[in-house]
Order: C-alpha cells, then structure tokens, then sequence
C-alpha cells in the first residue's frame, strides 16, 4: 500500500527535505508540499537587495514542477495540523492524510509584539530588511539619509540569522560612504544580548565588536525595547533609559509560524522542541526542521535559526521519515555543523564556522574578512536559484555586481 508523505513549507528546509523524500522513497508513494504561495528568497540575498547589489526579482525563489519532479506540490494556507487523527486542513479543500509529516514552516515577523513599532514602520521612521520590499524600501531611505543618527535595533530573540543586524550594520554604512566615515550619520547598534551572536561565544562576540568599532559602529548590549514612539523618534528601553534616533532599523520579534496550527502541544512556547540528531517531534510521525524548532544545544542554548542548518536537517528528516516507513535508508544524523557569512563591505566577507554540538560549549571561529568569503557567499547564493528556479528566466547575480 502506498503511503503519504506531507512536507509543510516551501523554504530553504522544507524544498530540501521534499527533493531528498523523493530519493528516499518509492516511487508509488506520494509526497504533497504545501505552501501559500511557492515564491520566497534565500535570506542571505535580503542584505544584498538592502545594500543595492541585487533587485527583488533577481533573487526570488519560485519553485516549479520541474525542479521537484513527483512531488506534488498544493497552494494552500494551512489551518491545523491534528498529529492524533495524522490529517493536515487546508483553507477550502479537505482535510489532507498522512503517514508522516515535516514541519518546516518556518517563523514569522511579529510587529505587534512591542509598542509602537507597527505605527513607526507605517509612518516611515523604521524599516526592516526581512522581506524583499522592505529591504528594497531602505535602501532608497539610506541613499536619501544626509545626516543624523541611524539605529539598528534587534527587538527580540530569537530572530533569523543571529549575524544579519550586524551585518546590516556593517552594509549600510559601506553604502553611506563618505557620509559615514566623514561623521555626518552615526550608525548604532542595540541589541537585548550581551554580545553579538551570544551562542557562538564570547570570543566570537567581542570579534565582532571589534570590527564594528573599526568602522565606527557603535554596539550597546544588554538594551531591551519597550516601546517606539515615531513622533519622537525615541526608543525607551527596560533599564529605563531612551535613545533618539533619526532612521531607525529594526530586526522585529519572530514568531513560530506553526503555534496555533497544531492541535496538541509538541509547541509549548510557539516553537517546537526537536531531538537535536533525528528532528523527530514529541508527536509519532512527525518532524520538525529549520526556523520553526526550538533545537536546544548541549549548553542549554537554541540553535541559531539559519538556512545552512534547515538545509542539513533536511537530509536528516527525509531519511528519518523513510525509516519510520519501513524503508532501508540511511540512520543519517545532524551534527551541529554550520557556517555563517558576515559582510563587512567592500567585497569583503568574514567566516563563522565550528561545531554547535560541542560542549560545554559551541565550538565556533571566526575567520578575518576576505574577498573568498564573500565569493563564497555568492556562490551559494547561484547554486540555490539555479537549483529552484528551473524553468525562470536566469537572472544575473554576479558577485561583483554593484548598484550605487
């Protein structure tokens, strides 16, 4: 009898694990993605199109049928998952069942979690780089800033990529040029963590800062938000003190995609808690991969939430899945392994790389800025729009492209 296979989400994790299913199983059994919409982005591109090296359209991620041969893939928004009945609901269409499931529906901007930041982001005085258009909008808002205080500010933890605030730091004020360097716009970053990328280490962190103040960055930690007044243009934050800003850039809170579709409690917190090897969930039949889990590491710490990790733990997932069937695939793992790019400018690109599953601690370095790294960045940037994008009109994303 042939079984059905149900993959939620058509990100980085979720397109991976359903082209690996198909690998995994035979032919007669059927594998459904499902997705609201089949067009995304790889997020490392989000800075790109912030800083003006590509245009939206140049990295959009549209699967289609050819790149995902016997997958069946269903436009469909997802209204609840019911693990005891193994049944998936859609919007307008009946419900779905399945022999195993993988969530990877990834997490959500939510900008309602702290006062005043859905009214400044209307009002125009914050933007946010998390999707395609708003990175696009604050590009255009950068090139027209002469002067004054920018701020970055992360609002909330978790968030996607633990380096992109700071990286986006970085970005804008390579874009300000002389205006930055020459003293007319302060650029400033806040975040609630004592150091960037707390996970990887202290060593990392202070790396980091360092860099930063080598380009006149500034960095304050331990700065909690509680409330954006756009009138203002203040931050009050809980230690009670506020900081006035004149274009403000802002990492919103995220939110688990997947909270209130499920319908027992494999999410107790919104995220959902994995086994950090297999991705299995709480609930038989059911995985779980990339920005939605909550993949707690040896040191008590979530793993970050980044696409080179959901991308790993789809391989995991698929053959999980398989072996759960009654298939001879491999006892594959996940390891904990993982790299980050860090934009510095000027071509150039730093490396974070090490093993997350080390203890006591992460095992993480941070490798100085080159021209290699920031190739190598571009180079995984080709490979996944080549890989999806079968069938599109091939879009020129040349590394060295550059758009004032």
């Amino acid at each position: 009898m042939s079984k059905t296979v149900v993959v939620l989400g058509a990100g980085v994790g979720g397109l991976a694990t359903a082209a690996e299913l198909r690998k995994a199983l035979p032919a007669q059994d059927r594998i459904l993605l499902i997705d609201r919409t089949f067009s995304g982005n790889l997020g490392l591109s989000l800075l790109w199109v912030m800083r003006g090296w590509r245009t939206p359209e140049q990295v959009r991620v549209k699967p289609s049928a050819a790149a995902l041969p016997g997958v069946q893939m269903v436009t469909a928004e997802v209204d609840w998952i019911d693990e005891a009945e193994q049944t998936v609901r859609c919007r307008d269409g009946d419900p779905i069942r399945y022999d195993a499931l993988v969530i990877a529906l990834g997490a959500a901007l939510d900008v309602a979690a702290v006062a005043g930041l859905a009214e400044a982001l209307e009002a125009g005085v914050a933007s946010q780089f998390y999707t395609l258009e708003g990175a696009a909008d604050l590009h255009r808002r950068i090139g027209a800033l002469k002067s004054g205080r920018l701020m970055v500010l992360v609002l909330g933890v978790p968030f996607k990529c633990p380096a992109a605030p700071f990286e986006a730091a970085f970005l804008i004020a390579d874009q300000l040029g002389a205006r930055h360097s020459g003293g007319a716009v302060r650029v400033d970053t806040f975040t609630p963590d004592t150091l960037p990328m707390p996970v990887a280490g202290p060593e990392v962190g202070k790396s980091l800062v360092s860099m930063m103040e080598a380009k006149g960055i500034g960095f304050q930690g331990g700065k909690s938000a509680t409330h954006i007044d756009a009138n203002t243009r203040t931050v009050e934050f809980a230690d009670g003190t506020t900081e006035a800003f004149d274009r403000l850039v802002v990492i919103p809170p995220h939110r688990s995609e997947a909270a209130t579709l499920i319908s027992t409690g494999i999410a107790p917190n919104g995220w959902i808690p994995v086994d950090p090897h297999t991705l299995a969930t709480s609930a038989p039949g059911v995985w779980a991969i990339g920005d939605v889990t909550a993949l707690m590491l040896p040191n008590g710490k979530p793993l970050p939430k980044a696409a080179i990790f959901a991308q790993a733990e789809a391989e995991v997932a698929a053959h999980q899945v398989a072996r759960h069937l009654g298939y001879d695939a491999p006892d594959t793992r996940f390891t904990g392994e993982g790299v980050c790019y860090v934009e510095i400018g000027g071509g150039l690109a730093a490396k974070g790389e090490g093993d997350f599953f080390a203890t006591p601690v992460p095992r993480v370095a941070l490798r100085d800025p080159s021209p290699g790294y920031h190739a190598e960045k571009a180079q995984e940037e080709r490979d996944w729009l080549a890989r999806w994008n079968i069938g599109e009109a091939s879009a020129e994303t040349s590394w060295n492209r550059r758009i004032s």
